[in-house]
């Protein structure tokens, strides 16, 4: 972009009519010469703006006051284009006019001409321009009182420092509402003077006291009581960096020279680099020589942006020194450095710093410094060189340009820990596979019973089916029935190395089928099998061994007098269905799941004459001493025995 203001004034002793100018690469500020003072006589000024091509530019007024008594020689003009071949767009002439809307360009090149006769009033003009793609750009002029709404974003454009008007207020409390919203911005360090952007402001209510403070050129002052306030909103990356709060470590920081001396009764006073800490208590830095060639330097291990810098003199009443401006140098090796410029700039910026030794001054860097390495250089100092100081900014993130093995560490770092995930997931679901598998095998060792279907489908039916086998007869009515060998008898106890009960020789109930606990009515037992050990042995249900006077709650020890055993109940379940006696047939071991005593009675299928008798204990309907128990003797008749209806 090309930007070239343009004096024709014929009258030296005047001026020349140019006032306070700043012209930026996409906005910027114009005004008469002493504004907002009275505007000299026979004057003229034109500025000539150029931006890319393709591009256009519209501009907004603060104020145009300009006296109407001859508009022929009293006036401002803008122009399409530049030189002989221009176009007319508007010409003002008039004391106190009002300009709302932008006045826009029909190219990428704009002429304005502004032009003064004789004339005893007057305050001339200010006005604003940016390339059109900012609509919402206001002027320099525009206070926090001109806004209704609580939150809102504008464009501030270049210059808003040599405009007139006072601030009051700081960043982190706000600003009074009365204050230059766009000059409050520059204060904050929220956009540059030679630059400007885009602002987002929260308004909000007024406090009673508003403190002053210098910033990035511009002082606010004290300020009383208002109804509002409004701050800024920014990216967040302003936390300090480490120099007060001692995460920087001395040997991070380094000097040209350190200043050394003894005072009267030879106390040695060293004024090391290690002191220059923003707001510690002691000595700050200050160099051995005073010159322009002296620095102090802090390396922050890794590339940080750094977006800001407070500085203050030696904060000590009896050496009154302080740096009163600078320049930053930045490096990221620590031997090749570059000075800061703000954008767009041809000149290395000098930095204001302080008006004294005690109060705290900040500059921005817009745009932020990216490096490891920081570097001051004093160019201006009042006695002798001598500062503390903290750096402001985040981490670094280099975004788009990270590097393609910084991008695979990344990817890394994602896929890892998912990976693990799956895998932790796999051997856990493999490890409960495996238990259950164990856990069913060791079920169908204690009980030989028919194992559950293990394939996942239809479950509900083979476990219906599974349990039917043992079920009375009539509720397993229309089902096929099962018949089980004699040589499965044997196979009832338990397959595992359970644990042996050691207990007197004794009767036994034979456990329930399939780990139902239920009543089986009155006492029936069992004599359990001979083999070397007179002793029971216990299924895998049980997993210790119990006190010889303790008896398991399945079994009830018979009378001492004498041991009675009752045969096995032999029942063959396909003759039940023909009528033939079950005697005849291979011995089978059959349980029900009976309600009472009566449930154990002979059962048979409806149409069948043919009736299968059971082993049942006689029922009185009271409780019988174990003395007085006698055991049925199978019928070979067909009624139904005592005590069923």
């Amino acid at each position: 972009m090309y930007v070239s203001p343009k004096s024709l004034s014929v009258c030296v002793s005047t001026g020349d009519g140019c006032g306070p100018s700043v012209l930026g690469p996409s906005s910027g500020t114009l005004s008469s010469l002493g504004y907002p003072g009275t505007y000299p006589n026979h004057t003229v000024c034109e500025w000539e703006i150029s931006v890319p091509q393709g591009r256009r530019l519209h501009f907004r007024f603060a104020d145009l006051d300009i006296e109407d008594n001859n508009c022929q020689v009293n006036y401002l003009r803008i122009y399409d284009g530049v030189g002989p071949q221009r176009t007319q767009i508007v010409k003002f002439c008039g004391l106190g006019l009002k300009v709302p809307e932008l006045i826009q360009s029909a190219g990428n090149r704009v002429t304005i001409q502004f032009m003064s006769g004789t004339h005893r009033s007057g305050r001339g003009f200010s006005l604003s321009y940016s390339t059109t793609e900012h609509t919402d750009l206001i002027t320099c002029l525009d206070k926090g009182i001109h806004f209704t709404e609580a939150e809102f974003t504008r464009y501030c454009p270049a210059g808003c420092l040599t405009s007139v008007g006072e601030i009051s207020g700081t960043v982190p409390h706000g600003y009074r509402d009365s204050s230059p919203v766009c000059l409050a911005a520059i204060h904050a360090g929220v956009v540059s003077n030679s630059v400007g952007g885009q602002i987002s402001v929260v308004s909000s209510k007024g406090i009673p006291h508003y403190d002053g403070s210098l910033a990035n050129n511009v002082s606010s002052t004290v300020g009383p009581l208002s109804n509002s306030l409004f701050t800024f909103k920014t990216s967040g990356c302003y936390g300090t960096l480490g120099l007060e709060s001692g995460v920087v470590r001395d040997s991070q920081l380094s000097a040209s020279s350190v200043w050394e001396w003894s005072d009267v009764i030879g106390q040695p006073s060293e004024w090391g680099p290690s002191g220059a800490r923003l707001k510690r208590v002691g000595l700050p830095w200050a160099s051995a020589h005073s010159d322009q060639q002296q620095w102090l330097q802090v390396d922050l291990k890794k590339e940080k942006r750094i977006t800001g810098i407070t500085t203050t003199g030696s904060s000590l009443p009896e050496y009154q020194f302080y740096v009163s401006a600078y320049r930053v140098l930045y490096s990221n090796d620590g031997q090749n450095w570059s000075v800061y410029r703000e954008a767009d700039a041809t000149q290395n910026k000098s930095f204001q710093g302080n008006t004294n030794y005690l109060q705290e001054v900040r500059n921005n860097f817009i745009p932020p410094i990216e490096a490891r390495y920081v570097r001051m250089s004093p160019t201006q100092w009042h006695q002798r060189i001598a500062l503390k100081f903290e750096l402001f900014g985040c981490q670094f993130h280099q975004g788009n340009q990270t590097s393609q093995s910084d991008a695979n560490v990344a990817l890394a770092a994602v896929l890892v820990p998912v990976l693990v995930m799956v895998l932790t997931a796999l051997i856990l679901t493999m490890v409960c596979a495996w238990y259950w598998r164990n856990r069913m095998k060791s079920s169908e060792g204690a009980y030989d019973l028919p194992h559950w279907d293990r394939t996942g489908k239809h479950n509900t039916v083979y476990w219906w089916k599974s349990m039917k086998q043992f079920l009375p007869s009539k509720m397993a009515e229309g089902e096929e029935s099962v018949r089980y060998s004699s040589s499965e008898v044997g196979r009832l106890r338990g397959r595992g190395n359970a644990p042996r009960l050691q207990a007197k020789p004794a009767e036994y109930a034979q456990p329930l089928v399939s780990g139902v606990v239920t009543s089986l009515g009155q006492r029936s037992t069992f004599k359990p099998e001979e083999g070397s050990d007179h002793c029971y042995t216990d299924p895998d249900l049980y997993g210790a061994p119990m006190a010889t006077d303790i008896y398991h709650a399945y079994s009830e020890p018979l009378p001492a007098s004498g041991a009675e055993y009752a045969t096995p109940i032999v029942i063959d379940i396909a003759s039940h269905l023909s009528g033939i006696s079950s005697l005849s047939q291979p011995p089978t071991v059959s349980s029900f799941m009976g309600r009472s005593p009566a449930s154990l009675l002979t059962r048979t299928d409806s149409g069948q004459s043919g009736r299968s008798m059971y082993d049942t204990p006689k029922s009185t309907g009271q409780a019988t001493p174990i003395e007085d128990l006698a055991y049925q003797v199978p019928q070979s008749s067909s009624q139904k025995p005592a005590g069923q209806s």
